[in-house]
């Protein structure tokens, strides 16, 4: 039984590397759909903001509320914008807005392209001449590399936002001081760390769930959990792999 796990997990990670070496290849040349590029980039970038502006508000208003009293008793208000947007940059706007993406658009994937896969319309796809990876993968795969990382940006500024209405509000920090510690604590490669993070997950995201919804089968059974493994694994794989990018940022420049 175990070995039988182990070699579906071997096999697994075999298609999921085939996978993405097929896109990238895919993604340099022709033909190239730009309409479902751009229908992707609507489905998963401006259709994702209004979930985007709530995380990003609720991580900041909340975080604030908690550093505030936390560093309150040892006299270390003062430290609340540094901490928070340093927080909301390098680690907390990338994983959340990535966790909640993966549940968003990484089940839809799986759904649509499995709803596809088991009425063969990939098939007929196929049948006609075109690559499905072409038609189905590429768009979702581009526009979530492009989307992601826009939408972390967002709810990083949002976060900070909140910060400074708590900081405002219950900790007596003015908007301008909240704002001065704020721009002397980020430094460019603290934006670009959760930046790169974002881009890294988004190719997650987008191929764990073209890959599942390609290999879906057994009907609408098979649908629904093709869309639960999608969310579940590539929020693991989001959570593993932020921790070695992690060490990998710190050694790269972190510690300057």
């Amino acid at each position: 039984m175990i070995l039988k796990k182990v070699k579906g997990f071997i096999y697994t990670m075999g298609d999921l590397f085939y996978l993405t070496k097929t896109t990238l290849l895919a993604c340099f040349t022709r033909p190239f759909y730009f309409r479902r590029f751009v229908e992707q980039v609507v489905a998963l970038g401006l259709e994702s903001l209004p979930i985007t502006i709530v995380i990003g508000l609720a991580m900041g208003l909340v975080m604030t509320l908690n550093f505030g009293y936390g560093l309150a008793k040892f006299g270390g208000t003062l430290y609340v914008p540094r901490l928070v947007s340093l927080s909301l940059f390098r680690e907390m706007a990338p994983i959340f807005t990535s966790l909640l993406i993966a549940g968003r658009i990484g089940s839809g994937m799986a759904a649509e392209i499995g709803s596809m896969n088991v009425t063969q319309q990939i098939d007929a796809i196929r049948a006609l001449g075109t690559s499905p990876i072409r038609v189905l993968v590429v768009p979702r795969f581009l526009a979530s590399l492009i989307s992601l990382p826009l939408l972390t940006a967002l709810a990083a500024f949002l976060g900070v936002l909140g910060g400074m209405i708590v900081c405002a509000s219950d900790f007596g920090i003015p908007p301008s001081s909240y704002w001065v510690r704020v721009i002397e604590t980020i430094k460019f490669r603290d934006f670009l760390t959760g930046l790169l993070k974002a881009f890294f997950f988004a190719g997650i995201i987008s191929i764990f769930g073209c890959y599942k919804g390609l290999t879906t089968k057994d009907g609408t059974k098979g649908v629904g959990e093709s869309t639960t493994w999608v969310v579940v694994m590539s929020s693991i794989a989001i959570l593993i792999s932020d921790f070695f990018l992690s060490k990998i940022f710190i050694v790269l420049w972190l510690q300057k």
